[in-house]
């Protein structure tokens, strides 16, 4: 166990390593001055050339990501060029709009993947089959901004049942502001529903046929109980492992929804900071996703031998 925990926790780190490496280079590779951008029009060559002196910019890129890299390994991530304060001060504050909306579209995509899924499978070759399977189809080829739009013209606008955009005045209670992601997270939920179903579904249709299935059934136990009990629990490791990726998905996967409904996620932050060439917020906001995403595939191997006693760490 300690063995894999060590060597589990060396792949982590040189994934994270990779990654800083990729951000800075890809971020300091994209054309755009922030300093032009910061000062404006009106900014004249010396102006710009101070302002770069003050935030190190002026400097050769090994010696800017040396800097860069010993400040992330003492935990301070920058500080952002246009908001004026620490990256992780700014990234906290964007946190909960993303984390909720997270939470909520997964919990939605797995309530509808899930049985969808399973009842897809069970019924192979019928028509709730094909209807599961047509609906998953879709789901994955319709783009996330168009469903937004559709869903914010028929629930916001013509019914008035939610918020066309925002999260809600920072006073505003819990309730207030789940009631105005609402509408993001179904989006999110209906779409990435699709992987669960088709993987839900393959997942069951390989233990379907199973020797110990049929046995379950030759001892006259429910189809219910069987399918559950015993079809369900040992298709359950690629069922958590397409459920982690989901939740690692929504993370970092919510920039175009967060935009379409106006929220102030860390979704828009990012956008925000790709047109004003926020180097510190991109580079910052891009490691965190990376090392939750990182948290997560390692979260989900260990969870393997709690869903599965076969399954030996």
């Amino acid at each position: 166990m300690l063995r894999f925990l060590a060597s589990r926790l060396a792949g982590m780190l040189v994934v994270l390593a990779i990654v800083a490496v990729l951000v800075f280079v890809l971020t300091r590779a994209a054309s755009g001055d922030p300093i032009a951008v910061l000062l404006g029009d009106q900014a004249t060559a010396a102006d710009i050339a101070r302002v770069r002196v003050e935030y190190g910019l002026d400097k050769p890129l090994p010696v800017q990501f040396g800097y860069w890299l010993r400040e992330v390994l003492q935990g301070n991530l920058g500080q952002s060029i246009f908001l004026q304060r620490p990256v992780t001060q700014a990234l906290w504050e964007r946190a909960e709009p993303t984390t909720l909306l997270s939470l909520m579209a997964v919990a939605i995509a797995a309530l509808i993947g899930l049985p969808c899924g399973i009842a897809s499978a069970v019924f192979r070759g019928r028509w709730i089959d094909s209807l599961f399977t047509g609906l998953a189809m879709l789901g994955a080829s319709v783009p996330s901004f168009w469903l937004g739009l559709v869903l914010i013209q028929i629930f916001a606008v013509s019914l008035g049942w939610f918020p066309v955009s925002g999260y809600g005045a920072p006073d505003a209670p819990l309730a207030e502001r789940l009631h105005a992601l609402m509408l993001p997270a179904a989006v999110l939920g209906l779409l990435n529903s699709a992987l669960i179903i088709r993987f839900t579904r393959a997942s069951m249709l390989d233990v379907l046929g199973e020797d110990y299935v049929r046995t379950a059934r030759s001892k006259g136990l429910g189809e219910g109980r069987v399918v559950l009990k015993h079809a369900l629990r040992n298709a359950l490791v690629p069922i958590v492992t397409v459920l982690g990726l989901t939740a690692a998905l929504m993370i970092g996967g919510a920039v175009v929804t967060e935009t379409v409904f106006g929220l102030p996620g860390v979704g828009s932050l990012v956008v925000n900071a790709v047109l004003r060439r926020d180097y510190p917020v991109i580079q910052g906001a891009l490691l965190v996703i990376a090392a939750i995403y990182v948290l997560i595939n390692f979260a989900i191997d260990l969870l393997y031998a709690v869903v599965d006693p076969r399954v030996k760490v």
